[in-house]
């Protein structure tokens, strides 16, 4: 990147983001919520991030609801909530076919990402994500690199902008249930920065150890250990580093360590009649053997003619149930775009899921008491920059999807 092409500016749906000066690399940590970084920095295992946040700024945001994925981490791309991109979930009851599918199709994406207006403005800009399922989300008409670790051993530079990337990394093909999927995230970060040094980097990582192992716990710890020395290597290369996560991560099971589950689709089957109303789960993802497709957030279509407001306050009155809304005020209070989310929309409390059915839920991969996410008990997220930043407004409600804002605009 030239002289003049630092000076540029980028304008993506309605804000506008300066050029960096430096590489940028955002982190999207998936599940981490502010006590995984807090008590691995407690335990000195992260001594990197502890002294750069010394320096830099360490914050909290909140993330979008539902606290899943795909809604969160097009969220920081676009820089916008759900309401403007599109990605509702992980998972969707599409309305114009009536078919329950993926919401990982770049076809339901309404908007364009920073990603690819920076790209498009000449500077050079890669993507890392973990699972495949969010490539081509993130990589929607960006020109540049854009593979996931999942799929590593598959990447061409037709379809990817690199290939051979297991030699590239020096690292194998990992499983996708493991902690080694994150870690080929950084790994490949780090040696993208050595050799293609691209002006802005985007790398997503996955949960799987988030959703086994608390903040705090020695694999946890190991986990985050990992983390500092990948990015306190980005540091040495001489890139910003901004992080933060998609969503948090709690408990959900109660003191006898079984999960706590309200089946909301035989709830509603109860009430309505069997088969009557249709319940959609948006954490339903290709990857489910460590949460058994039970999140904190759930969506239900009713039959015509239902009383939508005596359902959801009959939904509402259920032990383990944090809020109910019908569809236009969900839309409103969690800027989502309305007609990819029903009739209503149940939110269960902090150590709490939602299902459909129990013999719809495989619970046999789990080997650790459940914990997942999706509700608004997930919301909070750490953001923090490895660089001092400056004029953030106070009255600002700091969002996860800022974070492009705050490490382009923002630096002291």
């Amino acid at each position: 990147m030239d002289g003049t092409s630092r000076d540029r500016s980028v304008e993506v749906n309605g804000r506008r983001y300066q050029a960096p000066r430096q590489p940028t690399v955002i982190v999207c940590v998936d599940g981490s919520e502010p006590d995984y970084t807090t008590e691995a920095i407690r335990a000195g295992v992260m001594p990197f991030l502890e002294g750069a946040l010394k320096r830099g700024a360490s914050l909290l945001a909140d993330c979008v609801v539902p606290s899943f994925t795909n809604p969160n981490n097009l969220s920081i791309v676009t820089g916008r909530p759900p309401a403007v991109h599109g990605i509702a979930g992980n998972y969707f009851l599409n309305p114009e076919t009536g078919k329950e599918v993926m919401m990982n199709d770049p076809q339901f994406l309404r908007t364009g990402t920073i990603l690819a207006a920076f790209a498009d403005a000449g500077l050079s800009v890669a993507v890392v994500t973990a699972k495949d399922k969010l490539r081509t989300l993130l990589g929607h008409k960006m020109k540049g690199i854009c593979f996931s670790a999942e799929k590593a051993d598959k990447a061409t530079v037709a379809e990817n902008g690199i290939d051979d990337l297991l030699a590239f990394v020096d690292r194998p093909l990992p499983s996708v249930y493991s902690a080694d999927l994150s870690e080929f995230v950084f790994a490949a970060g780090v040696r993208l920065l050595e050799t293609r040094r691209p002006d802005i980097m985007y790398l997503s990582t996955t949960d799987y150890i988030q959703h086994k192992h608390a903040p705090g716990t020695p694999v946890a710890n190991h986990f985050y250990a990992m983390i500092d020395r990948h990015i306190a290597a980005m540091d040495r290369l001489g890139a910003v580093i901004a992080l933060t996560a998609d969503h948090g991560m709690n408990a959900k099971f109660g003191a006898d360590g079984q999960p706590q589950v309200i089946y909301l689709q035989s709830v509603l089957d109860g009430m309505l009649g069997a088969g009557a109303a249709r319940v959609i789960l948006p954490i339903t993802d290709p990857y489910v053997v460590h949460h058994g497709a039970l999140g904190s957030f759930a969506t239900a279509y009713l039959p015509a003619g239902s009383d939508a407001a005596a359902v959801a306050a009959k939904l509402a009155a259920i032990p383990g149930m944090e809020l109910v809304l019908d569809g236009d005020a969900a839309a409103a209070h969690f800027e989502l775009p309305r007609e990819r989310i029903g009739d209503l929309v149940a939110v269960s409390a902090r150590n709490w899921v939602l299902g459909t059915r129990a013999d719809l839920h495989d619970l046999s991969g789990l080997d650790a008491p459940l914990r997942s996410h999706g509700g608004i008990s997930e919301q909070r997220v750490p953001l923090m920059v490895t660089r001092p930043v400056t004029d953030l407004d106070p009255a600002h409600r700091l969002r996860n999807f800022d974070i492009f804002d705050v490490a382009l605009n923002h630096l002291a």
